[in-house]
């Protein structure tokens, strides 16, 4: 429907509104961003028995994150003297810039994405890759051990969880036929793949919480032992856009999950009369919850234990789904 309008209107009209669904979907990504870490803070103090918030905007605390963000673009930007200058600046950008790009191939309904590419979801796990560099970048530039630590654990973390991640969708893939997101969303019109890839939906969701270096996997940012991380020297603003690239970040993998695993904005059987909208909204939500409820329900692990656990669970068993995957598909091809 979109590509419908594009193709039927001048060059210099599509160039805006190009920049008006872009506008637009960035107010909605800030929108959850804002709600999101308060919902999230208020779901945690429901599950640890506390109120969480609820004094700034009325009872229920709606302009408490508002009143956050202002609170940070008036504190005091500091920038440390032996600090490599132009790079500290720089690597916030660097880590949100992808975060907020990989939601171009996303298509949240039948009717609304940006770019219908035919590798999408290959766009995706190579563009999200990226922000691990803004976050290795705002440690070394600190010129702090600490920072340089948590950076480097980032690295580390990506590279060993990016794999078993990759490896946990070539069994949708396989399923599907296809690289391109709304084909996969298509392939699932008679079941979801969480149905027929519930061990790769599984290695998905762990290896997408170390991606986001979330609890129990937030060991670049271990205050316990670094300080605060990678970004221990940052302030003000500039330390709320590695918060803003976490969180958009979030949004686009509850996203990415809901379309590969969930059948996007497909409905349940006979309740075909509500929006696909209102699906997708409904799914995104209950992995976003999932992924909540991960951060309170488990403690962080150790160094030792996050890379054991990456290389010799995760990838042996993403391994041995798509072995499986391959060989039940032949046999029912065969026999069916």
């Amino acid at each position: 429907m979109m590509n419908e309008l594009l193709q039927s209107t001048p060059s210099y009209l599509n160039l805006a509104i190009f920049f008006a669904l872009g506008v637009a979907l960035l107010m909605v990504v800030l929108g959850f961003v804002t709600y999101g870490i308060l919902a999230e803070r208020k779901v945690m103090g429901f599950m640890q028995g506390r109120i969480g918030p609820n004094q700034v905007g009325g009872r229920w605390g709606l302009l408490q994150t508002v009143a956050d963000v202002l609170k940070l673009l008036l504190k005091e930007d500091t920038i440390p003297k032996l600090a490599d200058r132009p790079l500290f600046i720089l690597a916030p950008v660097i880590a949100f810039a992808p975060a907020f790009m990989v939601l171009a191939t996303m298509p949240f309904t039948d009717a609304f994405q940006f770019a219908d590419i035919g590798v999408g979801l290959l766009y995706y796990i190579a563009i999200s890759g990226l922000t691990t560099i803004g976050v290795v970048t705002g440690g070394w530039a600190s010129n702090n051990k600490y920072a340089l630590l948590g950076g480097m654990r980032a690295a580390a973390q990506m590279i060993s969880y990016e794999i078993p991640l990759v490896m946990s969708v070539l069994g949708v893939i396989l399923l599907a036929g296809s690289l391109n997101l709304n084909d996969i969303v298509n392939a699932q019109q008679n079941f979801w793949f969480i149905i027929t890839q519930p061990v790769g939906f599984v290695i998905f969701l762990i290896a997408s919480v170390a991606e986001l270096n979330r609890t129990p996997f937030d060991l670049p940012e271990a205050e316990s032992e670094l300080v605060a991380g990678y970004h221990v020297e940052y302030s003000g603003f500039r330390w709320a856009f590695y918060m803003l690239s976490e969180y958009v970040y979030f949004f686009a993998m509850a996203s990415l999950t809901t379309v590969l695993f969930l059948g996007g904005w497909l409905p349940l059987p006979f309740l075909g009369f509500i929006p696909g909208a209102i699906w997708f909204a409904l799914k995104f939500s209950l992995v976003v919850f999932i992924l909540i409820w991960f951060r309170v329900t488990f403690p962080r692990i150790r160094a030792d234990q996050l890379m054991e656990f990456g290389w010799k669970v995760l990838l042996p068993i993403a391994l041995a789904n798509i072995f499986v995957t391959a060989i039940l598909k032949e046999l029912i091809e065969y026999f069916f």
